[in-house]
């Protein structure tokens, strides 16, 4: 499954599922799981950021002994915002080199 994370645009590939903000986005993986794939986009409305689907899903990731995010997973943070993108790639990548 391939997740697209943004609240105005629409993605140029083929995504299974858009979400428009983090709630949606958490809802989401609530019911289907961890896709393979997702596309973030950092700024999501007033005060809402991927940042706060990131932390989520390492939290699960270790509540479930590594069992939410696949092995396979890749991301890609199409965001504008170039502090928000860094962090975004940043948490997330450490986590996952740590998580090896």
């Amino acid at each position: 499954m391939r997740l697209y994370i943004d609240d105005i645009r629409n993605p140029k590939g083929e995504f299974d599922y858009i979400a428009r903000n983090s709630e949606d986005a958490i809802e989401f993986m609530i019911r289907n799981r961890c896709p393979e794939f997702i596309s973030f986009d950092h700024d999501l409305g007033e005060n809402d950021t991927s940042m706060n689907i990131v932390k989520w899903m390492i939290e699960m990731d270790l509540d479930t002994d590594g069992d939410f995010i696949p092995d396979d997973f890749d991301f890609y943070v199409h965001s504008a915002n170039p502090v928000g993108k860094a962090n975004i790639e940043g948490y997330l990548k450490a986590y996952l080199k740590l998580r090896e």
